[in-house]
């Protein structure tokens, strides 16, 4: 067991048709629920920090925290800084033992997005860390991301290859119609596959990634509005969807949307069925297990990941 790089899971990922799930983590619940899913599971797992979960938990205490997680059930784990937006904040998780980040410079030009991922990848790289960049941008809030629709941009083919070539980059994030948050779609549910299989084919032994892509799944956000939740016409991506991008170079998947609803699907169902409590541990347990049990039914029908470790 131990905290190791994104290479080799991403590697076998790639040759295999399956994803690895990267999971965002703010407390010691989402962090047990999760990685008990991926020990039973047998699975690789990616653990991943904002920087909302680092300014609410502070990351001393997340990487303990990921540390207990990894020392508890045996398994090797990615810690991943998700959404790195600047190269300080990216050499401080570097130093501070993740063994991967993300710097987000899709805010910028191309050419300065490629600068300053070549940066971050020299630095990583020499740390012996591994690093994601993104190329487009995704629409949808959620912590420190906020992005309209008209501000979203798909990824362009060309670029991507150009981009990996000149930065050495790791991984590549890729918008190709998912979005962050709870409404990621207001109509049909469209993801780009032609874009994505071009991608794809000029890059191959690149593994991408897909953000905001939580399904958003229908039966937490029913119990969230049945005991008192507002999340009205809340849609995801299809699980389908999911399985198929995984054939065309996703290895890594971006959830976060559905183990917050389901925390607060079971924390609002205690609350309103046991009025009288106010032990936390009473009604943190069964949201805990509720993130288990999500997990799990993410390896195995939506990731194909099950026994991959």
């Amino acid at each position: 067991m131990a905290l190791v790089t994104s290479r080799a899971m991403f590697a076998q990922a790639l040759k295999s048709d399956y994803a690895v799930g990267a999971f965002n983590v703010n407390n010691m619940e989402i962090i047990q629920g999760i990685a008990d899913a991926a020990k039973i599971e047998n699975a690789p797992l990616i653990l991943q920090v904002s920087a909302g979960a680092r300014k609410y938990a502070r990351p001393a205490y997340l990487v303990k925290l990921v540390e207990a997680a990894m020392e508890d059930t045996g398994l090797d784990i990615v810690l991943h800084l998700d959404h790195g937006e600047d190269f300080d904040i990216c050499k401080k998780c570097v130093d501070d033992g993740f063994t991967s980040v993300m710097i987000d410079g899709s805010k910028h030009p191309f050419e300065e997005n490629m600068a300053l991922t070549k940066q971050v990848v020299e630095y990583a790289h020499a740390k012996g860390v591994s690093v994601e960049a993104e190329l487009g941008k995704l629409a949808g809030i959620e912590d420190n991301i906020n992005v309209d629709a008209r501000s979203a941009t798909f990824t362009d083919p060309d670029e991507a290859a150009e981009f990996v070539e000149k930065t050495g980059v790791d991984s590549l994030a890729i918008a190709i119609g998912t979005s962050h948050g709870a409404y990621k779609f207001k109509g049909e549910p469209f993801l780009d596959f032609e874009r994505l299989q071009k991608i794809h084919a000029l890059i191959p032994d690149t593994p991408l990634v897909l953000h905001g892509a939580s399904t958003v799944l229908p039966d937490f956000v029913a119990k969230c509005n049945e005991f008192g939740g507002n999340i009205p016409g809340a849609q995801g991506v299809p699980e389908d969807m999911i399985r198929t991008a995984a054939k065309y170079g996703i290895c890594k998947v971006n959830i976060d949307t559905d183990l917050r609803l389901a925390m607060t699907a079971e924390i609002r169902k205690y609350f309103i069925e046991h009025p009288a409590e106010f032990d936390p541990r009473k009604y943190l347990s069964p949201a805990r297990d509720a993130i288990q049990a999500m997990v799990q039914h993410k390896i195995k029908n939506v990731l194909n990941a099950s026994n991959k470790r």
